[in-house]
């Protein structure tokens, strides 16, 4: 029976290197070197260290590439790592209204069996779009209801977005790919637990877990394992179990080849929640055209979605993924200072006096006019009144970085230099940087690979960067 899922899956396995022009081209090797600076830096984070040493202590062979080693491991650990160190510090990418974190699940799975299979630059960069728009697409047709239920989309999603990516970076056939693609859907996981009191790791995982099972659900497939070949939209699937009343079973299928997601993808300025990302940026430009110190700061008032109030209002967060979902803290980090450091969001650096007194003068308020926005737009209204009784005000709809305020090529360069900087030597930044670009006329990713590798710095060098940039 064809359903809206075999139809998409089928027009992007239908794709070719011949189809994708340069535009796509960019995107998707631009999406390739903004997550695997996230995920570099992720991995000198408490998390990354933690599922790195795991999967090195098991000896897994392969010639899949760990972040942050030179030890080569098997494709469906990398992927684990390595997508849970991606999605480590909330700077990895989103497609906005659909509630989810594309790259770091379907870059770190599809490089992984990239490296593992031989494959080219152009296709990988092609399972990478195709990734996306599964991505995308199931995001969409689950709808926000699940989410706000308390299921993490990305780890719904992820599987599937993964499994697809890799069955095309491997050349699965099409009943293969249907297949993991229905084993894929029993592994769909994720609850929103973390952004309650203490958050603990296990977000960061989320990624991870889905990329992991994506590569795993291929590897399967391709001995034999056979799975629900209409796992997505069919009875007991994935859109009838978890999705809620607001199911769009249509948004699987509407108006193939039309336009991809990869190129309305919204690349993270500020490493924190994406609902955040508006008030960061309203108060960051407030700073800058004003110049208030944190001391003129006699209060801050947020008017934002529904949504944001219930699930971003922390006051006193102790630990990174607490703060990271914290309106009032970000607020803090935002004026007290800098809204796009990520050290800021470092344990050791969650008590700081300036931070915390901002916070503690930050109130959050629903609008209407910002909820009826959502998911579409996370948009924020935000008021700084001074102590000299001034009242500033910034509406942000679209923070930058999002498709309506979209990243630079050089942008993105420039973030993979200072995220990588705490991981790698300078001239490995170069060389990764050289090879990520020449990656639509690579014929393999044996370049990549040999960089990705190259040049770590050591534990106690790392320590010191760490420490110097907080």
């Amino acid at each position: 029976m064809t359903t809206a899922s075999t139809r998409l899956v089928e027009f992007l396995m239908g794709l070719t290197e011949k189809d994708i022009g340069a535009t796509l081209l960019q995107h998707a090797t631009m999406a390739v070197l903004d997550n695997v600076a996230c995920g570099l830096y992720g991995s000198r984070q408490a998390w990354g260290r933690i599922v790195n040493d795991f999967v090195l202590s098991e000896g897994a062979k392969g010639r899949a590439t760990l972040y942050g080693s030179a030890q080569p491991i098997s494709p469906a650990r990398a992927a684990l790592a390595n997508g849970t160190s991606t999605h480590g510090f909330e700077l990895d990418d989103i497609i906005q209204g659909a509630l989810t974190h594309p790259g770091a699940v379907v870059a770190s799975a599809a490089l992984a069996a990239a490296e593992e299979s031989g494959a080219s630059g152009p296709r990988l960069l092609l399972a990478v779009i195709a990734g996306y728009e599964m991505m995308a697409r199931l995001g969409h047709a689950l709808g926000a209801e699940h989410n706000t239920r308390g299921y993490h989309t990305t780890g719904v999603a992820g599987p599937i977005a993964a499994a697809l990516a890799v069955g095309i970076v491997t050349n699965l056939r099409r009943d293969e790919l249907l297949s993991a693609i229905g084993i894929a859907c029993s592994t769909a996981a994720g609850i929103k637990a973390f952004t309650q009191g203490t958050g603990g790791m296990v977000k960061r995982m989320h990624a991870g877990h889905a990329a992991e099972a994506g590569v795993v659900a291929c590897e399967l497939a391709r001995r034999g394992f056979t799975g629900p070949l209409e796992g997505i939209d069919g009875r007991f699937g994935l859109l009838d179990v978890i999705g809620g009343s607001d199911v769009r079973p249509e948004a699987l299928d509407s108006e193939l080849g039309a336009s991809f997601a990869i190129t309305r993808i919204w690349v993270k300025a500020y490493p924190c929640c994406g609902l955040i990302h508006s008030t960061a940026h309203a108060l960051e430009s407030l700073k800058a055209e004003h110049r208030f110190s944190p001391a003129q700061v006699e209060s801050i008032r947020i008017f934002t979605s529904k949504r944001a109030v219930e699930q971003n209002s922390n006051p006193d967060p102790r630990e990174p993924m607490a703060a990271q979902y914290s309106l009032q803290y970000s607020a803090g980090v935002a004026v007290a200072k800098e809204a796009r450091d990520p050290g800021a969001y470092a344990q050791h650096n969650l008590l700081d006096a300036g931070v915390r007194q901002i916070a503690a003068r930050t109130r959050l308020e629903v609008d209407q006019k910002m909820d009826s926005l959502y998911p579409a737009h996370f948009a924020a209204r935000v008021v700084v009144s001074t102590t000299d009784g001034r009242n500033l005000e910034r509406t942000v709809i679209d923070p930058h970085g999002t498709p309506a305020d979209p990243c630079s090529f050089d942008e993105v360069a420039a973030k993979f230099a200072k995220l990588a900087a705490l991981v790698k030597e300078p001239q490995a930044i170069e060389r990764i940087r050289s090879a990520a670009r020449d990656l639509p006329s690579a014929p393999s990713l044996v370049t990549l690979s040999r960089a990705l590798r190259e040049g770590n710095l050591r534990d106690e060098e790392s320590e010191a960067l760490v420490t110097h940039n907080a």
